[in-house]
């Protein structure tokens, strides 16, 4: 995929570096493309986690535009927050543009990874939490380095040979 084919990319350069208009701007691309429009995978609609809520904004936005392992400390990440329209099409069009969607194991948890490969970007990752009676959107990110592509592709692998 190329980057020409997605929505462009919304850089904090585009406002002045004002981080909190910034943040408020992605928040209603997040908003209008996940909460009024829904977003469905293969037909079902995503849950949101809401709670808690984090600077007035769902906690799923959170998650995506921040990064870290912990939770309560997580670091605003402008790649993530750049490619915030790509979350809506990336989903709906999967199966459409023939992305890899694969299961992860996270402990106990099953995530499914949509894996969106781009030719002139750095690859974009959106996880969906599987539980038992509905999906949750749990995040989305982009891989900037090459090991990042390699544990993606390993997964990838491991899970074709398991669903043989």
């Amino acid at each position: 995929m190329k980057s020409s084919d997605l929505p462009e990319i919304v850089e904090l350069n585009d406002f002045g570096g004002d981080y909190d208009e910034y943040i408020d701007h992605i928040y209603s691309i997040f908003y209008e493309d996940v909460v009024d429009k829904k977003l469905y995978f293969r037909g079902e609609e995503l849950k949101l986690k809401w709670n808690p809520i984090f600077q007035e904004k769902a906690y799923t936005f959170y998650h995506i535009t921040h990064q870290g392992e912990d939770e309560a400390n997580r670091t605003p990440d402008l790649r993530r927050c750049e490619r915030m329209s790509w979350l809506r099409p990336t989903v709906t069009n999967c199966d459409k543009w023939n992305l890899k969607v694969f299961e992860q194991k996270r402990g106990s948890k099953v995530r499914l990874c949509i894996w969106l490969e781009m030719i002139d970007e750095f690859d974009y990752f959106v996880i969906i939490d599987v539980r038992s009676n509905y999906k949750l959107l749990w995040t989305a990110f982009v891989a900037e380095y090459p090991h990042q592509i390699r544990a993606k592709q390993r997964e990838y692998e491991e899970w074709l040979k398991r669903k043989k």
